[in-house]
């Protein structure tokens, strides 16, 4: 018996459902670094005696270089789920890209934009 060489259409529609909800949440959550970032909730140091002022201002501006750095990588997170949501139109979904081998299932539902065995990406970072 050959060995597959893709999911079957019923397994990329539960990979689908899967990273439908990842996206949703990641989505969600980009959403509300973002607005931590552009302050559209309102508070402000300006309600702040003048003394505590610069203190505030500077942790703040911390705060907002962390959460734009979280930002940043939210929305790369958001980009691979969406570039595995073309691959599973594609049907080219869970496929090693060096290998050609069909990445493990429990891979794929712990790092559903995977594009690697767990073989492979473990060389890389060696």
């Amino acid at each position: 018996m050959s060995e597959k060489t893709r999911y079957s259409d019923e397994e990329l529609q539960e990979f689908k459902e899967l990273i439908l909800e990842k996206l949703a949440k990641a989505q969600r959550d980009y959403d509300l670094l973002r607005a931590d970032i552009t302050n559209t909730e309102g508070n402000d140091i300006a309600d702040t005696s003048p003394t505590f002022k610069v203190l505030e201002e500077g942790a703040s501006t911390l705060g907002k270089e962390e959460t734009g750095r979280l930002a940043q990588r939210q929305m790369k997170f958001i980009q691979h789920l969406q570039a595995a949501l073309v691959r599973i139109e594609n049907k080219t979904y869970g496929v090693c890209r060096e290998t050609g081998k069909l990445i493990p299932k429990e891979r794929l539902r712990a790092v559903p934009h995977a594009t690697l065995g767990i073989d492979i990406k473990n060389q890389q970072n060696k």
